[in-house]
């Protein structure tokens, strides 16, 4: 029976818009087909700009959080996933920390649970719009010029929505929400390199064809791979490059434990826990934390404290009211400076960027302990799991208390290492400006990563269709 709080949204449950799950089995080539297709209205949204707005603005006040909501600044997608991803988060905290009741294993609780999902993901789009509209994020603009931007943004919203709703309803592979993020990230990673826009320097904006303007014009090795301003440069791309294959590698380190089945003799195989057990949750909670500081310090600067007048605000962020840039306050240590030569050029610079790493690692240690129990990855729950699942580690009783004495050794400690790593990771990473930002990288490989293990999966189960039917 469901819960009260699953209950209550039965009534809606016929009026939330929904995409059909397929009635016949959808073959690789359509699944692949229809997930290019999702992704391909994703890019085309995040460049069609919003109607109503003066231009497209320039500077971004809320470009550190770009990456992890998928968003475009000044487009349909400028709220991006970020109403959707915090209303999932919220209701997987309360799922987790058995403040809600779900059973996963009805499909009345599934079904209903997705609708909250739904209806939760609505009400945040239409507050984080009305945040955008009220907050000042395009400057003072009339009542209807106000309404059809608002309008603009949950229309947007919505769409996105039923998107991911139908990648993950069996016609795509993987999540739509995950292709939108990695979408984001390849778009960015790849105008950082060769966008063919003249910039302030005389060069392309494109590091890679900035680096052989200056080989064409004979320029010093030093004036070719750095470049100032936060420019995309060399350092930067060669970083992406290191950054990018320290992920990949620390991806394979893991810890595997001897299992056997205990109906069937004789069958043996391992259970992983990987180093970055936790994946890259730490860092996306740290980071949605930085970005939501940083957004409603924006907010409060832009509407009460223009002048930076106010002792008790200027605590939580002060700004150059020209660049709106922070220059102190809170805001100012959550965000980084984005290459060594900004550390350098700003007299706190390089306060500010140890700062940062510090409170980076710090959270992102902290939320890897809480995450491990309110997410269902604890020594307990997944003790349960290995022996309800038929699953027993030789020579050890099989029973919940002993499973997880042997799980103890491990999970507790990887788990901080990992929010260890993946901190240390995003923090440096974004201090050398690599492409796509620390974030990006993480996320990047981890959904990759992922999509691969998917893919493969429908590839053998495209060409063994038994196996389909034996799981069912």
């Amino acid at each position: 029976m469901p819960s009260r709080f699953l209950s209550f949204f039965r009534p809606i449950a016929r009026f939330v818009p929904e995409v059909s799950p397929p009635d016949r089995r959808v073959s690789f080539a359509e699944k692949l087909l229809w997930t290019g297709l999702v992704t391909s209205i994703y890019l085309i949204m995040s460049e069609i700009p919003l109607y109503g707005i003066p231009r497209r603005p320039t500077e971004d006040p809320f470009y550190y959080a770009r990456v992890i909501f998928a968003s475009t600044r000044g487009t349909l997608m400028e709220l991006g996933i970020g109403p959707i991803v915090t209303a999932g988060l919220i209701l997987q905290l309360l799922a987790g920390s058995g403040i809600i009741t779900v059973d996963f294993a009805d499909p009345d609780d599934r079904t209903l649970f997705t609708v909250a999902n739904k209806v939760l993901s609505v009400i945040m789009t239409i507050f984080t719009a009305s945040v955008y509209v009220l907050g000042g994020a395009y400057g003072e603009m009339g009542l209807g010029e106000s309404i059809i931007l608002f309008s603009q943004l949950i229309a947007a919203g919505l769409i996105l929505m039923l998107l991911d709703e139908l990648v993950q309803k069996g016609w795509g592979v993987g999540s739509g929400i995950s292709m939108f993020i990695l979408a984001g990230i390849a778009r960015g990673v790849f105008w950082s390199c060769f966008a063919p826009v003249p910039v302030g320097d005389g060069k392309f904006l494109g590091a890679i064809l900035a680096f052989v303007q200056s080989m064409l014009n004979h320029e010093g090795l030093t004036e070719s791979l750095h470049r100032q301003g936060n420019l995309p440069d060399m350092v930067g791309f060669i970083s992406t490059i290191v950054v990018y294959m320290i992920i990949i590698y620390l991806e394979g380190i893991r810890i595997e434990l001897p299992i056997s089945y205990a109906r069937y003799r004789g069958f043996r195989s391992r259970y992983p826990v990987k180093l970055l057990y936790v994946s890259n949750i730490p860092v996306i909670l740290s980071s949605a934390l930085f970005a939501n500081i940083y957004l409603f310090s924006q907010i409060l600067w832009f509407n009460f404290n223009q002048g930076n007048e106010n002792f008790w605000l200027n605590l939580l962020g002060t700004y150059n009211s020209t660049t709106r840039e922070p220059t102190g306050g809170l805001a100012y240590y959550v965000i980084p400076p984005r290459s060594i030569g900004a550390i350098m050029a700003d007299p706190g610079g390089p306060v500010r960027a140890a700062v940062y790493a510090a409170l980076m690692v710090t959270l992102c240690v902290l939320f890897a302990k809480v995450w491990i129990e309110v997410g269902g990855l604890g020594s307990r729950i997944t003790a349960k799991q290995l022996i309800d699942s038929g699953m027993h580690i030789p020579g050890f009783r099989r029973s919940y208390k002993s499973v997880q004495r042997l799980l103890d050794r491990y999970i507790p400690t990887l788990a901080s290492l990992g929010g260890l790593t993946v901190g240390g990771i995003a923090a440096f990473a974004d201090l050398l400006n690599v492409f796509g930002s620390g974030m990006g990288a993480l996320l990047a490989v981890g959904i990759l990563y992922q999509l691969y293990q998917q893919m493969a999966q429908e590839q053998v189960m495209e060409m063994y269709p038994v196996l389909r039917r034996l799981i069912g």
